[in-house]
């Protein structure tokens, strides 16, 4: 299992490298001082062809693309990194419209958490001060809280639907942006409304025209992660043991049932290749920011850092390689990924949600999440804490 920081820090290091090799460039091709993520590599269509200047846009991509960015930063201290995060936050507001805001909110919540940890983690001498984004896009959440009808936050603005991958990230960007209150009340609120029998978070719940209410008991990577990183920030808030018991149940439940010989479960691309990095960035969360004065927490924290150990092992035995000699990750970590040769359609958007390319290697999703995991198990190997100046207290 993986053990050796230097070892550790270098798999995280090239999968940063490969991304920006592959995936980041300028807005349109050409703004100076701009970086944005190209959805698909290799990249679709001809220069300024139809295909290539319609390619999907995913807020939500970018905003992870963000964190992984600072994760980088944050573990090897390279400048070159924080200005890369800090041009990549302001080329989003750029192609977003000059807007922070869109009709998502876990796309907006996502965003918020980016920016703020940008905020926090980069110097600001590589970073230009974004706390109008941070205050924003934390005002939208408070905004968006529906008490009428015992709380929550929609997906989107335009529907009744009560996710957890919308509730989760918002209590954490709370959490951390000195709404305390609200971000217990929220990880409360995702227990009461979302859990499952089985211990695990389900996706959502419907809110009808009638009033009457409707589960919808999919279960995701995803929605997991988002509850556990809302459960640890509620835990340092208030102390209070029901926070320690939710990540307990939720870590018995998540190895059981979403892990295979100890590795985290795949969910193809597309949107879906995000979904089992964000569960090992906030199992990485408990292993080093649960505090260690909790009852039990040596425990909790071991628990929790074994399936991000191991899942990033195995994605490493399991890359391929490059012409250049980059990795490249699949979408199962557990299986020999797979060079794409840009053939078939790209990641490409479907309703609200983001279909896979062809083959999902092809896809900045997959390979940002497995960037989130090596750097996961980095933060878990040096003991490096997310709480550095941030409201929660450390």
């Amino acid at each position: 299992m993986t053990g050796d920081t230097k070892s550790v820090q270098q798999r995280a290091a090239a999968a940063q490298k490969a991304i920006a090799s592959r995936h980041l460039r300028r807005l349109g091709g050409w703004v100076p001082f701009t970086r944005i993520g190209g959805v698909a590599w290799p990249r679709p269509g001809r220069p300024l062809s139809r295909t290539r200047l319609t390619a999907s846009w995913n807020l939500w991509w970018q905003a992870h693309l963000v964190d992984l960015l600072v994760d980088g930063f944050h573990h090897r201290h390279e400048d070159h990194v924080g200005v890369t995060a800090a041009r990549l936050l302001r080329s989003i507001w750029l192609r977003n419209g000059f807007r922070w805001t869109n009709q998502y909110y876990d796309d907006m919540a996502w965003l918020g958490l980016a920016a703020e940890r940008l905020d926090r983690i980069v110097p600001p001498e590589l970073d230009p001060d974004h706390s109008r984004a941070i205050g924003t896009l934390t005002s939208t959440m408070l905004d968006a809280w529906r008490p009428d009808i015992g709380g929550g936050i929609p997906w989107r603005t335009t529907d009744t639907f009560f996710n957890a991958p919308a509730n989760g990230p918002a209590a954490i960007l709370l959490a951390r942006t000195g709404h305390g209150e609200r971000a217990v009340e929220t990880a409360d609120w995702i227990d009461h409304e979302l859990r499952l029998p089985s211990g695990l978070i389900a996706d959502g719940r419907w809110v009808r025209a009638n009033g009457e209410t409707e589960l919808d008991d999919a279960v995701f990577t995803y929605c997991q992660g988002v509850a556990l990183g809302a459960e640890v920030e509620a835990h340092r808030l208030t102390g209070d043991r029901r926070h320690l018991d939710r990540i307990d149940s939720l870590l018995t439940a998540v190895t059981a049932e979403m892990t295979t010989d100890g590795v985290i479960r795949g969910a193809g691309g597309g949107d879906g290749g995000l979904f089992a990095g964000i569960l090992a960035r906030y199992l990485a969360l408990v292993a080093t920011d649960l505090p260690a004065d909790a009852p039990g927490a040596g425990e909790l924290r071991d628990r929790a850092a074994r399936p991000v150990l191991a899942s990033a092992d195995a994605a490493w035995s399991n890359r391929a390689v490059d012409a250049d000699g980059l990795p490249l990750f699949g979408a199962s970590w557990d299986v020999p990924a797979r060079l794409p040769d840009g053939r078939g359609p790209a990641a490409r958007k479907v309703g609200g949600a983001v279909a896979s390319s062809r083959v999902p290697e092809r896809d900045l999703s997959v390979q940002v999440s497995a960037g989130i995991l090596l750097e996961a198990a980095v933060a878990i190997t040096t003991g490096s804490t997310e709480h550095i100046g941030s409201a929660t207290p450390d």
